[in-house]
């Protein structure tokens, strides 16, 4: 434990960094450990940095390893460290200790996600208690520590689960909270301002913040009988705070952070908007939403806010705007002709145009503009710029009711911009900019970010604009027009392309692989980026484009994407434009066998990339694309022309060693999934190169990242299914199990991998060398069933048993499965039957529900254990349950539709949030077309009734003891069908 803060200091260097991170994982599950980590962090004779890396490895622990199988954390120092987390924020309230205090909070809200409160009940009581009523730095640290917890509420939907515990920290936080917020606004509204004033302004901003999370779901009592004090016109108190602006929290006006003030009136807007969406009825008690309209003008009427350091203020109150236009409740306030000209050109038309800080945005940081700018339409309040706050309350005029008078006076601003850019189009870019922009706003009816504009304003002919305006910047010469112009020009396509016809875009393609190669960062990324939603659009839910449409253009676009790619040089520059990996990745999706003739260098040129990437992974988005790529490349390349298979192997063997060998762990996922699906191109046999992997995927260390688990699993099902025996000889199949028994089955996360990779164990290894193993996997899965039975684990186990019997493997049948649980315990199979297989019959998955019947039909036809006492009891109930799942047969038989589709549709309608995520990453390329495991039985039915035909007489004496209603007219119509079973 002395070594922990040597070993923290070593995280914090690239050169030492995995080892030290590894030494610090096996010492975090020692008795200990968190409370030794504690001490670190609070000890100021450390220095400054490693108590930061120790806050920032606390909150990992709490964030990644706090409910951990593997390895677990001592529940005694996880109760100690619950205790000792409101007092350590205390300790930490000087504003030196910011930044480790920040740490610490967010620990405190990732625990108390997962035990507040049945295993913290007395953290509310903690944090009330530490309120101080003169400390305002301890104050600041509680209320943080609080609005952490309280901020989750924001996202999660209603539920009584959710209700209970909002109710419970209300209960205890209410009062206090009120008293502090009246005390500390009564201090900062009172003259002269405390001599702590920034501070006490810091609390303020945080019990507004706090205010919202009370609100976010419910209106709670406390809340609604102090409306007045909040709300009223003139006297409330965040009336007052509207026109609050101490000379002494006043910032430069070219300081680029908001104000404390500023920041206070953005929160205040928020609560507002909120309160327009939930509760109107309460805000229509007094005209507070006038004196909140009133306040805008005041604060932002004529461009009075011009500083970058007041964006997110202007932002929010133009949101404000757009959401009371939008709610239909205040007509009165904005219907006039006179109101709308007076707010589109007091409010709208000042903040619509490009500011000086965005151009250099624009030129230093592409990437930052480029977020921003695709931003809109998002509901993050913190991306909206001004400009797209701007565009919402034009498109908020036109989506409820105003479309007439919005479009005809934007109209009139969107020709005066045109005629003066025509006048001087040198000089004046920027009315063009703002004229498409305007018309942008005026024209979308309704949007969404993965679909563009999908209904637009009919007093608009946005394809009559795009060709009159826009497509001459399109077709216009490197260096003839602004840069910003291209980008309109491609954003316009990129927002409308929805309007354009498929014939329209296709001509329109070339152009964009020329913008492709062009100079400016933006330019080129914006091409991508409306390349790649022009080949995703959808006509229902087939693909607009195929592989014919770009067949042509695909090398070209590959060439360009890459090479831009390439040129980036250093590895986190190289990955840092996913836009550009992600379009490449659409093109090979897109042209699928038409890039065979070149998939060699594209393949080469992808793995350089990779090459390159590896030395530093930094983006996760890139990092899924370019697997992707490759995957896809792959799947689309070798179906048509098998004889690729070995250039992918030998091109995509070495990189994926070192990716191996130097345990780069956010990309191994990626690599174990890629090798399985080489693997599974090959019809027979297993490489040696493969094969010399197989002793490596086996060791526990493989299976300690929890992103790695689906990966393996698909591998090791891929060597199974080819190389069984082989496995068998070398003992490999043992170690096979002791992973699923070890480390699978006990982990409520990875159990159905344990599961998925059993199926695989009983598919492919003979059974004669399986039951030396047989009777104690069983064993293991029954334990697990005593200790720690989940409904996923119940419905998994009753799976396996029913998919192991359904299975047509020679010498695996019905009493395989039984006589081994008969041999643990006699009479445990029926048991197991009635208290687990048949209740979970009728909630099994539309998938699972063939091989459920197919399972259910053997054991009750070909098995001899069931028909002897006392297993005959529950042969009736397990028949009843069987007939029920024919009640829908449209799920026991195989659509057309889903024998065609191998799965490939995974990718075209991919919209996946790549990310490291603890979970998996999942690439949809390298997924296999789902293989149906009891092929053999065509018509289930069928099936049925021969079974029963051949059966056992003692299965034709039984057929008459289940629930009559239920089993008589089914074995009735199998007799009409020409079945002879009675």
């Amino acid at each position: 434990m002395s070594n922990i803060a040597s070993l923290l200091q070593a995280s914090l260097q690239p050169a030492s960094r995995k080892q030290a991170e590894q030494q610090l994982r096996a010492l975090a599950s020692q008795q200990g450990f968190l409370a030794h980590l504690l001490t670190l962090i609070l000890n100021v004779s450390c220095d400054r940095p490693t108590r930061l890396a120790g806050g920032i490895y606390l909150k990992n622990v709490a964030k990644l390893r706090w409910e951990e199988d593997d390895a677990p954390l001592p529940e005694a120092d996880k109760a100690a460290l619950r205790s000792q987390l409101v007092p350590a924020m205390i300790t930490l309230s000087d504003p030196a200790d910011k930044a480790i205090r920040a740490q610490i909070a967010e620990s405190v809200a990732l625990i108390a996600e997962l035990d507040f409160p049945a295993k913290w009940s007395d953290l509310i009581d903690q944090l009330v208690l530490s309120l101080s009523p003169t400390n305002y730095s301890i104050n600041v640290g509680v209320l943080q520590t609080a609005h952490s917890i309280f901020n989750q509420w924001r996202a999660q939907v209603r539920s009584d689960e959710l209700f209970t515990e909002i109710n419970f920290v209300l209960s205890r936080f209410m009062q206090p909270f009120l008293d502090l917020f009246n005390q500390t606004a009564t201090i900062l509204l009172s003259s002269p301002a405390p001599p702590n004033i920034a501070i006490i302004t810091q609390a303020q901003i945080i019990l507004v913040d706090i205010f919202y999370d009370f609100t976010c779901q419910d209106l709670p009592p406390g809340v609604e009988d102090a409306h007045d004090a909040f709300f009223a016109p003139q006297t409330g108190l965040f009336q007052r705070f509207m026109s609050w602006d101490p000379a002494e929290l006043r910032v430069d006006p070219d300081e680029t952070q908001p104000s404390l003030p500023a920041q206070l009136k953005t929160r205040i807007f928020e609560i507002g908007e909120l309160y327009i969406k939930l509760f109107p009825d309460q805000l229509s008690r007094s005209p507070a939403v006038e004196g909140f309209v009133q306040s805008v003008w005041e604060l932002i009427g004529s461009n009075k806010l011009p500083g970058v350091a007041d964006d997110s203020l202007v932002s929010q109150s133009l949101r404000f705007i757009s959401t009371a236009i939008r709610s239909g409740y205040y007509k009165a306030l904005f219907s006039s002709r006179d109101t709308i000209a007076s707010l589109i050109q007091g409010v709208v038309i000042p903040n619509i145009g490009l500011r000086d800080h965005e151009m250099e945005q624009f030129e230093d940081e592409p990437l930052e503009f480029i977020r921003l700018d695709l931003a809109f339409g998002g509901s993050a309040s913190e991306v909206a710029t001004r400009r797209q706050a701007a565009a919402d309350v034009l498109q908020a005029l036109v989506s409820s009711g105003y479309q007439t008078e919005a479009t005809e006076i934007v109209g009139s601003w969107i020709t005066s911009g045109l005629q003066q850019y025509n006048s001087n189009p040198a000089q004046n870019w920027k009315a063009k900019d703002s004229a498409i922009y305007l018309l942008t706003a005026v024209a979308t009816e309704a949007s969404t970010t993965q679909h563009g504009v999908t209904s637009t304003n009919a007093l608009v002919d946005v394809v009559k604009f795009f060709s009159e305006h826009v497509y001459q910047d399109l077709q216009a010469s490197a260096g003839s027009i602004h840069e910003i112009l291209y980008v309109d020009a491609i954003r316009f396509l990129l927002t409308f392309r929805n309007q354009l016809t498929s014939d329209q875009l296709l001509s329109v393609l070339p152009l964009l692989v020329r913008h492709l190669n062009a100079n400016h960062y933006v330019t080129y990324t914006y091409a991508a980026i409306t390349i790649d939603r022009i080949l995703f659009i959808k006509k229902g839910t087939q693909l607009l484009f195929s592989q014919a449409d770009i067949h042509d253009l695909a090398a070209d676009l590959l060439n360009a994407l890459l090479s831009k790619i390439e040129v980036a040089g250093a590895p986190e520059k190289v990955a840092e434009n996913d836009h550009l990996m992600k379009c490449a990745m659409r093109v090979i999706v897109t042209a699928r066998q038409t890039l065979t003739p070149i998939y060699q260098q594209v393949l080469q040129r992808l793995v350089n990339i990779l090459g390159v990437i590896a030395k530093n992974p930094s983006n996760p988005n890139f990092d899924q694309y370019i697997f992707e790529s490759i995957s896809a490349l792959l799947r689309f390349v070798v179906s048509g022309t098998p004889s690729t298979l070995p250039t992918f192997e030998q091109a995509l063997f070495g990189p994926f060693t070192y990716i191996l060998q130097q345990d780069i762990d956010q990309y191994i996922p990626y690599v174990f999934q890629i090798l399985a699906q080489m693997l599974d191109s090959h019809s027979t046999g297993v490489p040696s190169e493969y094969r010399s992997l197989l002793p490596f995927l086996l060791t526990p260390t493989c299976w300690q990242q929890k992103g790695s688990i689906p990966g393996l699993v698909k591998l090791l099902k891929a060597f199974l299914a080819r190389d069984a025996a082989e496995m068998v000889s070398t003992g490999q199949i043992a170690a096979v199990l002791a992973v699923i028994q070890q480390r699978l089955i006990p982990s409520k996360i990875n159990d159905g991998w344990g599961f998925e990779l059993l199926q695989g164990v009983v598919q492919y290894v003979p059974p004669s060398q399986l039951t030396q193993y047989f009777k104690a996997l069983v064993m293991t899965l029954l334990t697990r069933m005593q200790t720690s039975k989940t409904d996923k684990y119940v419905y998994l186990f009753s799976h396996f048993l029913l998919f192991t019997i359904a299975i047509d493997v020679e010498g695996l049948g019905p009493d395989y499965v039984i006589s081994a649980v008969e041999g643990i315990q006699p009479r445990l199979w029926s048991q197991i039957l009635v208290n687990f297989i048949v209740p979970q019959v009728p909630k099994m998955p539309h998938k699972d529900r063939k091989v459920a019947a197919v399972g259910l039909i053997r054991m009750l036809t070909q098995s001899t254990i069931m028909l002897t006492p006392p297993n005959t009891q529950s042969w009736p109930q397990a028949f009843v349950s069987v007939i029920k799942l024919f009640s829908e047969p449209q799920y026991l038989s195989k659509s057309k539709d889903e024998e065609q589709t191998t799965g490939i549709t995974d990718i075209d309608f991919e919209e996946q949030t790549a990310g490291y995520q603890a979970a998996y990453s999942r690439l949809a390329a390298a997924e296999s077309a789902h293989v149906d495991p009891v092929a053999y039985v065509r018509d289930p039915r069928d099936f049925f009734g021969q079974a029963l035909v051949k059966a056992d007489p003692r299965v034709k004496g039984l057929l008459t003891a289940g629930d009559a209603d239920v089993v008589q007219p089914f074995v009735q119509a199998l007799v009409t069908s020409g079945y002879a079973i009675q």
